[in-house]
Protein backbone atom coordinates (compact mmCIF):
# COMPACT_ATOMS: atom_id res chain seq x y z
CA UNK A 1 0.00 0.00 0.00
CA UNK A 2 0.60 3.43 -0.17
CA UNK A 3 0.58 3.71 3.56
CA UNK A 4 1.77 6.80 4.00
CA UNK A 5 4.82 6.35 5.56
CA UNK A 6 6.54 3.41 4.33
CA UNK A 7 9.02 2.93 7.19
CA UNK A 8 11.22 2.86 4.38
CA UNK A 9 14.23 5.41 4.50
CA UNK A 10 16.73 5.42 0.92
CA UNK A 11 20.49 3.83 1.28
CA UNK A 12 23.78 5.30 0.39
CA UNK A 13 25.13 4.35 -3.41
CA UNK A 14 25.33 1.55 -3.69
CA UNK A 15 22.77 0.13 -2.45
CA UNK A 16 20.27 2.51 -3.89
CA UNK A 17 20.41 1.74 -7.60
CA UNK A 18 17.61 3.51 -8.67
CA UNK A 19 16.40 7.22 -7.01
CA UNK A 20 13.21 7.51 -5.68
CA UNK A 21 10.97 9.67 -7.76
CA UNK A 22 10.07 13.78 -6.08
CA UNK A 23 7.72 15.63 -7.03
CA UNK A 24 6.01 18.56 -5.77
CA UNK A 25 2.11 19.16 -5.90
CA UNK A 26 0.23 22.06 -5.78
CA UNK A 27 0.06 22.64 -2.63
CA UNK A 28 3.87 22.31 -2.48
CA UNK A 29 4.56 19.25 -0.69
CA UNK A 30 7.34 17.15 -1.47
CA UNK A 31 6.44 13.92 -1.91
CA UNK A 32 7.44 10.18 -3.34
CA UNK A 33 6.64 8.43 -6.21
CA UNK A 34 8.37 5.01 -6.15
CA UNK A 35 10.03 3.77 -9.79
CA UNK A 36 7.91 0.43 -11.02
CA UNK A 37 7.81 -1.99 -10.53
CA UNK A 38 11.20 -2.64 -8.13
CA UNK A 39 13.09 0.87 -6.50
CA UNK A 40 15.72 -0.24 -3.81
CA UNK A 41 16.79 -1.36 -2.16
CA UNK A 42 16.06 1.13 0.48
CA UNK A 43 16.62 0.61 4.62
CA UNK A 44 13.32 -0.40 6.41
CA UNK A 45 12.77 1.49 9.85
CA UNK A 46 11.96 -1.93 11.17
CA UNK A 47 12.25 -4.83 8.06
CA UNK A 48 16.39 -3.78 7.50
CA UNK A 49 17.07 -4.41 3.29
CA UNK A 50 14.66 -3.87 1.58
CA UNK A 51 14.08 -4.48 -1.95
CA UNK A 52 10.60 -2.73 -3.28
CA UNK A 53 7.53 -4.17 -5.58
CA UNK A 54 5.80 -1.62 -6.72
CA UNK A 55 2.56 -2.85 -8.63
CA UNK A 56 1.25 0.43 -9.05
CA UNK A 57 2.33 2.71 -11.99
CA UNK A 58 5.69 4.66 -11.71
CA UNK A 59 4.21 8.03 -12.73
CA UNK A 60 1.77 8.69 -10.11
CA UNK A 61 -0.27 7.09 -7.13
CA UNK A 62 -2.96 4.74 -7.62
CA UNK A 63 -4.97 4.05 -3.97
CA UNK A 64 -7.88 2.45 -2.48
CA UNK A 65 -6.94 4.83 0.22
CA UNK A 66 -6.31 8.57 0.19
CA UNK A 67 -4.38 9.05 3.50
CA UNK A 68 -3.88 12.72 4.69
CA UNK A 69 -0.28 11.63 6.17
CA UNK A 70 0.42 10.01 3.26
CA UNK A 71 4.28 10.23 1.61
CA UNK A 72 2.69 9.99 -1.76
CA UNK A 73 0.93 12.96 -1.76
CA UNK A 74 -3.21 13.24 -1.96
CA UNK A 75 -4.34 10.88 -5.08
CA UNK A 76 -6.37 13.37 -7.14
CA UNK A 77 -2.30 15.44 -7.10
CA UNK A 78 -0.42 12.30 -8.99
CA UNK A 79 -3.04 10.93 -11.46
CA UNK A 80 -0.43 8.34 -13.07
CA UNK A 81 -0.85 7.67 -17.42
CA UNK A 82 1.10 4.59 -17.29
CA UNK A 83 -0.67 1.35 -16.53
CA UNK A 84 -0.03 -0.82 -13.71
CA UNK A 85 3.21 -3.33 -14.42
CA UNK A 86 2.24 -6.96 -15.61
CA UNK A 87 2.63 -9.80 -14.24
CA UNK A 88 5.49 -10.59 -16.48
CA UNK A 89 7.09 -6.97 -16.22
CA UNK A 90 7.50 -7.53 -12.91
CA UNK A 91 9.21 -11.29 -12.76
CA UNK A 92 11.35 -10.40 -15.27
CA UNK A 93 12.60 -7.00 -13.56
CA UNK A 94 12.50 -8.69 -10.16
CA UNK A 95 14.44 -11.63 -10.70
CA UNK A 96 17.15 -9.36 -12.93
CA UNK A 97 17.68 -7.13 -9.62
CA UNK A 98 17.92 -10.17 -7.73
CA UNK A 99 20.50 -11.61 -9.97
CA UNK A 100 22.61 -8.08 -9.96
CA UNK A 101 22.08 -8.19 -5.95
CA UNK A 102 23.56 -11.73 -5.55
CA UNK A 103 26.71 -10.99 -7.75
CA UNK A 104 27.13 -7.31 -6.58
CA UNK A 105 25.46 -7.22 -2.89
CA UNK A 106 23.97 -6.62 -0.68
CA UNK A 107 21.89 -9.69 -0.32
CA UNK A 108 17.90 -8.02 0.86
CA UNK A 109 16.15 -8.79 4.00
CA UNK A 110 13.03 -8.72 2.81
CA UNK A 111 11.46 -8.43 -0.74
CA UNK A 112 8.67 -5.84 0.05
CA UNK A 113 5.22 -4.78 -1.88
CA UNK A 114 4.79 -1.41 -0.90
CA UNK A 115 4.78 1.88 -3.31
CA UNK A 116 2.22 4.17 -5.03
CA UNK A 117 -0.88 2.28 -4.05
CA UNK A 118 -2.46 -0.51 -2.94
CA UNK A 119 -0.64 -3.60 -4.09
CA UNK A 120 -3.33 -6.28 -3.34
CA UNK A 121 -5.49 -3.94 -6.57
CA UNK A 122 -3.36 -5.57 -9.32
CA UNK A 123 -5.66 -7.99 -11.04
CA UNK A 124 -2.85 -10.73 -10.84
CA UNK A 125 -1.66 -9.79 -7.20
CA UNK A 126 -1.93 -13.42 -6.29
CA UNK A 127 -0.27 -15.05 -9.19
CA UNK A 128 3.23 -12.29 -8.57
CA UNK A 129 3.25 -13.41 -4.64
CA UNK A 130 3.57 -16.99 -6.27
CA UNK A 131 6.22 -15.81 -8.84
CA UNK A 132 8.20 -13.72 -6.30
CA UNK A 133 8.34 -16.68 -3.48
CA UNK A 134 9.59 -18.97 -6.86
CA UNK A 135 12.07 -16.55 -7.47
CA UNK A 136 13.22 -15.68 -3.45
CA UNK A 137 13.49 -19.36 -3.27
CA UNK A 138 16.36 -19.58 -5.93
CA UNK A 139 18.18 -16.29 -4.80
CA UNK A 140 17.95 -15.50 -1.72
CA UNK A 141 16.08 -18.35 0.53
CA UNK A 142 16.84 -16.37 3.63
CA UNK A 143 15.09 -13.14 2.58
CA UNK A 144 11.04 -12.64 3.93
CA UNK A 145 8.42 -11.58 1.37
CA UNK A 146 6.70 -8.76 2.78
CA UNK A 147 3.40 -6.73 1.57
CA UNK A 148 2.01 -3.38 3.50
CA UNK A 149 -1.48 -3.60 2.75
CA UNK A 150 -4.54 -1.29 3.77
CA UNK A 151 -6.56 -4.60 3.92
CA UNK A 152 -9.25 -3.36 1.58
CA UNK A 153 -8.89 -6.47 -0.56
CA UNK A 154 -8.60 -9.14 2.09
CA UNK A 155 -12.38 -10.04 1.47
CA UNK A 156 -11.09 -11.47 -2.14
CA UNK A 157 -10.71 -15.15 -1.28
CA UNK A 158 -7.48 -14.89 -3.99
CA UNK A 159 -5.98 -12.09 -2.33
CA UNK A 160 -6.42 -13.80 1.10
CA UNK A 161 -4.71 -17.16 0.06
CA UNK A 162 -1.75 -15.21 -1.47
CA UNK A 163 -1.10 -13.54 1.96
CA UNK A 164 -1.32 -16.24 3.67
CA UNK A 165 1.27 -17.83 2.04
CA UNK A 166 3.92 -14.60 2.44
CA UNK A 167 6.18 -14.21 5.65
CA UNK A 168 4.75 -10.85 6.86
CA UNK A 169 1.01 -10.08 6.14
CA UNK A 170 1.39 -6.56 7.30
CA UNK A 171 -2.49 -5.52 7.18
CA UNK A 172 -2.90 -1.42 8.36
CA UNK A 173 -5.77 -0.87 11.24
CA UNK A 174 -5.05 2.90 12.12
CA UNK A 175 -8.72 2.94 14.18
CA UNK A 176 -11.90 1.33 15.14
CA UNK A 177 -13.80 5.08 15.06
CA UNK A 178 -15.66 4.77 11.11
CA UNK A 179 -15.64 8.32 10.99
CA UNK A 180 -12.01 9.00 12.08
CA UNK A 181 -11.37 6.45 9.25
CA UNK A 182 -12.86 8.78 6.72
CA UNK A 183 -10.81 11.66 7.71
CA UNK A 184 -7.50 10.15 7.99
CA UNK A 185 -6.92 6.91 5.83
CA UNK A 186 -10.31 8.50 3.26
CA UNK A 187 -11.09 5.11 1.33
CA UNK A 188 -12.15 5.82 -1.94
CA UNK A 189 -14.69 3.43 -1.99
CA UNK A 190 -17.16 1.03 0.22
CA UNK A 191 -15.17 0.47 3.57
CA UNK A 192 -16.30 -1.01 6.76
CA UNK A 193 -14.06 -1.54 9.79
CA UNK A 194 -15.72 -4.33 11.43
CA UNK A 195 -15.86 -6.29 8.33
CA UNK A 196 -12.24 -5.38 7.89
CA UNK A 197 -11.72 -6.20 11.30
CA UNK A 198 -13.43 -9.87 10.76
CA UNK A 199 -10.95 -9.98 7.76
CA UNK A 200 -7.82 -10.03 9.63
CA UNK A 201 -9.60 -12.61 12.60
CA UNK A 202 -9.53 -14.87 9.32
CA UNK A 203 -5.80 -15.33 9.19
CA UNK A 204 -6.10 -16.74 12.68
CA UNK A 205 -2.63 -14.95 13.80
CA UNK A 206 -1.14 -15.11 10.21
CA UNK A 207 -0.96 -11.43 10.69
CA UNK A 208 1.18 -8.16 11.47
CA UNK A 209 -0.79 -4.92 12.47
CA UNK A 210 0.28 -1.88 11.93
CA UNK A 211 -1.13 1.30 13.09
CA UNK A 212 -0.35 5.14 12.45
CA UNK A 213 -0.51 7.27 15.32
CA UNK A 214 0.23 10.96 15.32
CA UNK A 215 -1.21 14.39 16.43
CA UNK A 216 -2.39 18.24 14.62
CA UNK A 217 -5.59 18.77 13.07
CA UNK A 218 -6.95 18.42 9.27
CA UNK A 219 -9.65 21.22 8.30
CA UNK A 220 -9.87 22.51 11.76
CA UNK A 221 -10.53 18.81 13.20
CA UNK A 222 -8.64 17.73 15.79
CA UNK A 223 -6.59 14.54 14.22
CA UNK A 224 -4.78 12.69 17.78
CA UNK A 225 -5.55 9.73 18.06
CA UNK A 226 -3.01 9.04 20.93
CA UNK A 227 -5.43 9.21 23.48
CA UNK A 228 -7.36 6.48 25.19
CA UNK A 229 -10.23 7.20 23.59
CA UNK A 230 -9.27 5.81 20.33
CA UNK A 231 -6.23 3.97 21.72
CA UNK A 232 -9.05 1.16 24.30
CA UNK A 233 -11.11 0.39 21.53
CA UNK A 234 -8.59 -0.04 19.26
CA UNK A 235 -6.62 -2.32 21.66
CA UNK A 236 -9.98 -4.27 21.92
CA UNK A 237 -9.78 -5.17 18.29
CA UNK A 238 -6.60 -5.72 18.09
CA UNK A 239 -6.82 -8.41 20.98
CA UNK A 240 -9.73 -9.80 18.71
CA UNK A 241 -8.00 -9.98 16.09
CA UNK A 242 -5.39 -11.71 17.89
CA UNK A 243 -2.39 -10.83 15.28
CA UNK A 244 1.84 -11.97 15.43
CA UNK A 245 2.82 -8.60 16.02
CA UNK A 246 1.82 -4.86 16.57
CA UNK A 247 3.88 -2.32 14.32
CA UNK A 248 3.11 1.37 15.81
CA UNK A 249 4.41 3.86 14.30
CA UNK A 250 4.37 7.97 13.39
CA UNK A 251 4.82 10.37 10.58
CA UNK A 252 8.32 10.31 9.49
CA UNK A 253 8.50 12.07 6.48
CA UNK A 254 6.50 15.44 5.25
CA UNK A 255 2.62 15.40 5.23
CA UNK A 256 0.29 16.34 2.04
CA UNK A 257 -1.53 17.82 4.72
CA UNK A 258 0.85 20.59 6.71
CA UNK A 259 -1.45 20.25 9.84
CA UNK A 260 -0.74 16.68 10.94
CA UNK A 261 2.66 16.17 13.66
CA UNK A 262 4.11 13.37 14.92
CA UNK A 263 3.34 11.34 17.74
CA UNK A 264 5.80 11.64 21.02
CA UNK A 265 8.25 9.05 21.82
CA UNK A 266 6.29 8.83 25.34
CA UNK A 267 2.82 9.00 23.59
CA UNK A 268 4.12 5.66 21.61
CA UNK A 269 5.60 4.09 24.39
CA UNK A 270 2.57 4.62 26.37
CA UNK A 271 0.35 2.53 23.66
CA UNK A 272 3.27 0.07 23.66
CA UNK A 273 3.15 -0.76 27.10
CA UNK A 274 -0.61 -1.19 26.99
CA UNK A 275 -0.42 -4.11 23.96
CA UNK A 276 2.24 -5.56 25.70
CA UNK A 277 0.35 -5.92 28.62
CA UNK A 278 -2.36 -7.67 26.56
CA UNK A 279 -0.17 -10.25 25.82
CA UNK A 280 1.25 -9.19 22.18
CA UNK A 281 4.39 -8.22 20.61
CA UNK A 282 5.05 -4.57 19.47
CA UNK A 283 7.75 -2.96 17.87
CA UNK A 284 7.68 0.98 17.57
CA UNK A 285 8.82 3.45 15.20
CA UNK A 286 9.87 6.56 16.20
Amino acid sequence: MCCGQHLHQPMAEPLAFRKLNQKVSNNKVMTIIYPSPIFGPVHSRRLGVSLGINLMPGDGKLCTFDCIYCECGFNDDFRPRQPRPTREEVRSALEARLQQMKQEGPAPDVLTFAGNGEPTAHPHFPEIIADTLALRDRYFPAAKVSVLSNSTFIHRPAVFEALKQIDNNILKLDTVDEAYIHRLDRPTGRYSVRAVIEGMKAFQGHCIIQTMFLKGCCQGVDMNNTTDTFVLPWLEAVKEIAPRQVMIYTIDRETPDHDLAKATHEELDRIAAKVREAGLDVSVSY
